[in-house]
């Protein structure tokens, strides 16, 4: 059993969880296999009838769950609101698939030629501490939607909600064994999700090592798995763009959640002509930031999830230049304020690693090639944003730089109806959006002779 704490107290939670043994997640598996067969038989209508009922359940308790998540995760209650509003959205969009799951008709000759879309069988969803409510139902929404059953680890720091969502789903009428929360240990249930053979796909998000051992291990089986994982995302800001506007968000395309986001924009690339205005105007943003305690309606930027992250952080900032930094409450908790550091050279840690954690990197380019290629010298491709007045510009950068969710003058980057996923080492395949369902089907084909 993993003890909870509150992030930002420091505090022990009452509520810690027994952790699941590998017996526990064998006996779950098999539930979700047992329960496969008559959920893939239930009519479309009533699948999807079953997963709006879903969707009204969570909107109930929406104030419930984004409290959860205050207490374990250190979110502030305003994003933590619009998480667990994500979950509803998610299964409410989902519920449109189980009628529309098309195959299609192909002329052949000497007979008719259609296509199936069949469900996969379990798929395990291994879920992070960062996003515990949206990243979790980005999984389970499309697959239930699908016609597969789901089950789910929750990261050991923060699975409240997932078990609460679990229970809910249960109240909204899913079936037993259709949709299960094992917590646990990663090295055990997380695990046992790649080896077992009832384990049709995993879906992954978490750091990038953890995740090419995720994949090795699905390739043992050829199973099927997704993978989000790292980020070092760049923000890109021309000359032309409006500087006072672009320094006043970039705080918070890297300080949400205090900065443990694979899509944060952690490299801020400015345009040298713009590069002192931009600086001086994101220090009046940064220091302006509402660090506070996450259960304060007003707060911008709560604690991070642990003292272990908090020390991780920390440690990029030994020898960096730091040029400024915000605040952050006294006290229990662990808290690090917003810091921005003016990087020289794209070898220092700062400025290459996945620092995750409120800490900013800014450096000057000279021209548009220059730019797109300080962006691309990374091994990670999730996100990004494009700063500028001229469009043909923004559209020629952000066709060059090398990521899967790239912004036009905003940091926009998920969206559960638009594709969400990365390049190289930022992970495989899409989660979202209208083709979601597919990557948990397999398509079938059917000949039928004349």
């Amino acid at each position: 059993m993993t003890t909870l704490i509150n992030p930002a107290t420091g505090a022990e939670l009452d509520a810690s969880p027994a952790a699941a043994s590998l017996a526990d997640a064998d006996a779950a598996i098999e539930r979700a296999h047992d329960a496969f067969r008559a959920w893939r038989a239930v009519a479309p209508g009533e699948r999807a009838r079953l997963l709006r009922a879903f969707a009204a359940v969570v909107d109930e308790h929406i104030e419930e769950l984004a409290q959860l998540e205050v207490l374990n995760a250190g979110h502030t209650i305003g994003n933590a609101r619009w998480e667990a509003g994500n979950v509803r959205d998610c299964l409410n969009y989902y519920s449109a698939t189980p009628e529309r799951l098309f195959g299609r008709q192909i002329p052949v000759a000497g007979g008719t030629d259609v296509t199936f879309h069949e469900p996969l069988g379990v798929v395990g969803v291994i879920v992070p501490w960062n996003f515990p409510m949206p990243i979790a139902a980005w999984g389970f929404a499309p697959a239930l939607a699908a016609g597969n059953t789901v089950v789910i680890k929750p990261a050991e720091l923060t699975p409240l909600t997932a078990i609460r969502i679990g229970e809910l789903a249960l109240q909204a009428g899913l079936p037993e064994g259709v949709l299960t929360v094992v917590p646990g240990q990663g090295s055990v249930v997380g695990q046992r999700f790649v080896t077992h053979p009832l384990v049709r796909k995993v879906c992954f998000t978490g750091s990038t090592a953890v995740g090419k051992q995720v994949m090795a291990g699905c390739a043992d089986q050829v199973k099927r798995v997704t993978l989000e994982l790292g980020g070092k995302s760049a923000n890109i800001v021309f000359a032309d763009a409006d500087i006072a506007a672009a320094a006043a968000s970039a705080p918070y395309a890297v300080f949400d959640n205090a900065g443990q986001d694979c899509c944060a924009r952690s490299r801020i690339l400015v345009e040298r002509s713009a590069y002192d205005e931009f600086v001086g105007r994101l220090e009046t943003a940064v220091r302006a930031l509402r660090v506070l305690d996450p259960a304060d309606e007003q707060s911008e930027m709560g604690p991070l999830v642990s003292e272990r992250q908090r020390d991780a952080v920390r440690a990029y900032l030994d020898g960096a230049s730091i040029a400024f930094t915000g605040s952050a409450p006294d006290g229990p908790g662990w808290w690090l304020p917003p810091t921005v550091v003016e990087s020289r050279d794209t070898g220092e840690p700062v400025w290459r690693e996945e620092v995750f954690g409120p800490v900013v990197a800014v450096m000057a380019f000279d021209d548009e090639d220059e730019a797109v290629a300080l962006a691309n010298d990374t091994e990670y491709g999730l996100s990004g944003s494009v700063f500028t007045a001229d469009l043909g510009r923004a559209l020629r950068v952000a066709r060059g730089v090398e990521a899967g969710n790239l912004s036009v003058n905003s940091h926009s980057s998920v969206r559960y109806w638009t594709p969400f996923g990365g390049y190289k080492q930022s992970g495989l395949g899409r989660e979202l959006g209208p083709d979601a369902p597919h990557a948990f089907t397999e398509e079938k084909n059917v000949f039928i002779a004349h």
